[in-house]
């Protein structure tokens, strides 16, 4: 039977009095200092906690209740044999230094020396999650350059919580957070003030996509699928020098393969503001020279002045076009049917109320952003109502109205001598909908000379912002991330920046990192266990027989995963140890909070060597079924036996994890995976280890969720499989830094 009590020893000289831990086992008793005092009237012994009269009394019960557990547990998992003095004051000591360290007063985000002379490359990372295009960023480093991280944005806030936590309170840097959604009026406003207008180098992010993700349903008028288009209004505004867009490979196939164009095609429409004048002023000239079509080419001038406004003014300007040509319509309604027909005909009423619409296209794009929110909270999909909705939505849009627009002249059948006006009035509408892209192919055929081309594409080169090659399919394993995840790169490089057309694998396929390298260290979890520290793994007695086969698994390496047997570390040990180049050196101990209140707080911290390393609670029916897939090695194959046994799940898969290869995609559901020695489920720190974040890398606030609050919540197992791999968007970046100009 162990017993532990807390007692206070004697005064020090400002009269408070140390809390000590003490522990008897039999013939063991050990006396632990816990770093903390208090005054004499202050401390409940019976109850062996601080009253409230001491006015952190909160934070220090947490903790003292926290070392309590965690002796506690240990005694309970260890073997007697292996119970010793040293053990056992190692293991409090552990935990009572890691925290005394992080309320220590010290400059944290001091940089080494040796940063003075490098030059600090900016980025802000928007859709950030976790921070995995962050954490990549931050490690990335040249001779002489390194990356400034100035702001990550999301809509969570415990995407918030996680970025706080880590670069802010851990890490000591300055970076904002923006926790606001992309497609509000003021986004934008408040991400530059947030900033403080200084100039951002590199934007990236991952534009949310599971609407169109392969790994599930895809659905029309999804919220997430509008979000690009938000994302490159930021680069319009910023101007990086490089920004870097991630995403699913369905996006290569959506719609077959016209989303991926219009992509590129939004991309290469992104103007240079400052050249722009030299295109209108070519346009005003063509004006001049054209005889048959002038009014075709004050709608294309008109549309591409959209290309310079803001957002109020955009709203104005779009008016204007509407009401010039809807002016056109009126000047040919007399023309084309009589005084009571212009009254009371359908089509004539459907055109003029088209106009209406298109005139008021701001109020459309509200409701439309408030359906699909709708449609989105009551879960429409798959059922009589989704279809209604889709409809409407369908309705709404400009090209849609458009279309109807075109549909009512046509229904008139008008006389043949007023055919061109009534087509000038249908191209015009349609030019109003074009992208920068299809304005210009819609401008060739005025340019009747060769000189007036050359000049034209003269004009276009200085234009374009940004240049850009096809997206590439980057896999994760290819960067010593132990894991096949694949993932689109969209790389935009600014007209005075070095194409980026692809970034170079730095492990070729027999140096990738395995599952059994990245997760071996951590299997002393059993099921229905948390721990706090690390604990030795004994190879020999856990793979009796095998022992040497797995041993030759775990190789010395760089840091991107690529082989050194004399200098480099394991995988393992990289984990332990970070990634960031000692860049940090003054930075906190790993530490969990539960919400931002805690975070203020630093003595609510739980400090600890290890954390997010929680086993699920599983039942003995759940053990059974996993044992019998684990020895199978495959969810199908098992699938006869568990039917005999009446353990069949309705459970559509599961991943058994292989120690010699790399993992499947890491997803945002841990049952999802079997280790590869345990019937058990993935801790979300295996489930980091597998996306390759360091282990001090704390993943904040709830574990899990689960029904309908995981469209609203984005818990710890979330946050992970939600993340771009670092090691990959490490490579990204020292790609750019060595680039960049």
């Amino acid at each position: 039977m162990i017993n532990v009590k807390f007692y206070l020893d004697k005064a020090d000289k400002s009269k408070k009095f140390p809390i000590h831990l003490v522990i008897r086992q039999k013939e063991i008793q050990v006396k632990v200092a816990t770093g903390e005092k208090i005054s004499k009237k202050d401390w409940d012994n019976k109850n062996q906690i601080v009253k409230d009269s001491e006015y952190c009394h909160k934070s220090i019960n947490k903790f003292l209740s926290f070392l309590k557990q965690e002796v506690e547990k240990y005694f309970e998992a260890e073997p007697h044999s292996n119970f010793t003095d040293k053990k056992i004051k190692e293991k409090i000591l552990s935990l009572v230094n890691s925290r005394k360290e992080n309320t220590d007063v010290k400059i944290v985000n001091e940089l080494p020396d040796t940063y003075d002379k490098n030059e600090k490359i900016t980025f802000v990372d928007l859709f950030a999650g976790a921070g995995g295009f962050s954490e990549g960023f931050l490690q990335a480093e040249t001779n002489t350059k390194y990356f400034d991280f100035l702001l990550g944005s999301d809509i969570n806030e415990n995407c918030e919580l996680t970025h706080l936590a880590r670069y802010n309170y851990q890490l000591g840097m300055d970076a904002e957070f923006l926790k606001q959604d992309i497609t509000e009026p003021d986004f934008l406003d408040n991400l530059l003030k947030k900033i403080k207008n200084k100039n951002v180098d590199v934007v990236c992010g991952g534009p949310p996509c599971q609407s169109f993700s392969l790994a599930g349903k895809r659905k029309k008028f999804d919220k997430k699928d509008d979000l690009f288009a938000h994302y490159l209004n930021v680069i319009k505004i910023l101007r990086p020098k490089y920004f870097v867009m991630e995403n699913v490979k369905g996006i290569l196939t959506k719609e077959n393969g016209k989303i991926k164009e219009m992509v590129l095609q939004e991309i290469k429409s992104i103007i240079d503001l400052k050249e722009f004048n030299q295109l209108l002023l070519f346009i005003s000239r063509l004006r001049k020279m054209e005889k048959e079509n002038p009014f075709i080419l004050d709608c294309y001038n008109l549309r591409l002045q959209f290309e310079q406004q803001t957002e109020k003014k955009l709203e104005k300007i779009r008016e204007s076009f509407i009401l010039n040509v809807e002016n056109k319509f009126r000047l040919l309604t007399p023309k084309i049917v009589d005084y009571k027909t212009s009254k009371t005909d359908i089509n004539i009423g459907t055109i003029r109320h088209g106009f209406n619409l298109l005139k008021r296209g701001s109020e459309l794009a509200y409701i439309r952003k408030k359906v699909i929110l709708e449609k989105a909270n009551s879960d429409l999909d798959n059922d009589y109502f989704a279809d209604k909705f889709d409809d409407f939505l369908t309705s709404i849009e400009p090209e849609e109205i458009i279309k109807q627009i075109n549909q009512s002249f046509l229904n008139l059948n008008h006389p043949e001598k007023f055919k061109n006006e009534v087509n000038e009035i249908i191209t015009a509408l349609e030019i109003y909908n074009f992208s920068f892209d299809e304005c210009v192919n819609g401008l060739k055929p005025f340019l009747n000379n060769i000189k007036l081309e050359k000049e034209f594409d003269e004009i276009l080169s200085h234009i374009r912002l940004y240049n850009i090659e096809q997206p590439f399919v980057a896999l994760a394993s290819n960067y010593g991330v132990p894991q096949n995840r694949e993932r689109v790169l969209f790389i935009g490089c600014r007209k005075d920046q070095i194409l980026i057309k692809d970034v170079p694998p730095t492990v070729s396929e027999n140096e990738k990192v395995t599952v059994f390298e990245a997760l071996y260290d951590l299997d002393f979890v059993k099921n229905d266990d948390e721990k706090f520290v690390y604990e030795k793994i004994d190879l020999k007695a856990q793979y009796n027989g095998s022992t040497k086969k797995m041993t030759s698994l775990i190789k010395k390496r760089n840091i991107d995963g690529k082989l050194n047997e004399n200098k480099g570390l394991t995988y393992a040990e990289w984990s332990k140890k970070g990634r960031l180049n000692g860049r940090f050196i003054n930075a906190k101990n790993p530490f969990y909070v539960k919400s931002l209140e805690e975070l203020e707080n630093q003595l609510t911290h739980l400090v600890a060597p290890l954390h997010n390393h929680k086993t699920s609670k599983q039942n003995d029916v759940v053990i059974k079924r996993l044992e019998v897939i684990l020895k199978a090695g495959d969810y199908d194959l098992a699938k006869k036996e568990l039917n005999e046994i009446g353990l069949s799940s309705e459970k559509r898969n599961y991943n058994v994890l292989k120690p010699n290869s790399q993992s499947p995609t890491v997803m945002t559901i841990p049952d999802d995976y079997i280790h590869f020695s345990s019937p058990r489920a993935l801790t979300v720190r295996e489930m980091a280890r597998l996306q390759s974040f360091d282990d001090s890398f704390v993943f904040q606030g709830k574990r899990s969720t689960g029904g309908n609050k995981r469209k609203f919540e984005v818990p710890q197992f979330t946050l992970v499989g939600n993340a771009v791999p670092p090691l990959m968007a490490r490579a990204v970046a020292l790609e750019i830094l060595k680039n960049i100009d």
